[in-house]
């Protein structure tokens, strides 16, 4: 309860909030892309 409180979308990610920016990295679109870091915390990483 407490890590969900924490996370400004106030919830624990689920596999589909992860599938897209996989899809992305994966795709053609992402060809041109390289050492990032791409966060998908749910706006934990933002909030500190």
């Amino acid at each position: 309860a407490a890590l969900e409180k924490s996370i400004p979308l106030r919830r624990i990610a689920k596999p589909e909030d992860i599938v897209g920016a996989i899809v992305f990295l994966a795709s053609d679109d992402a060809d041109y892309i390289t050492g990032q870091v791409i966060s998908v915390s749910g706006g934990l990483t933002m909030a500190g």
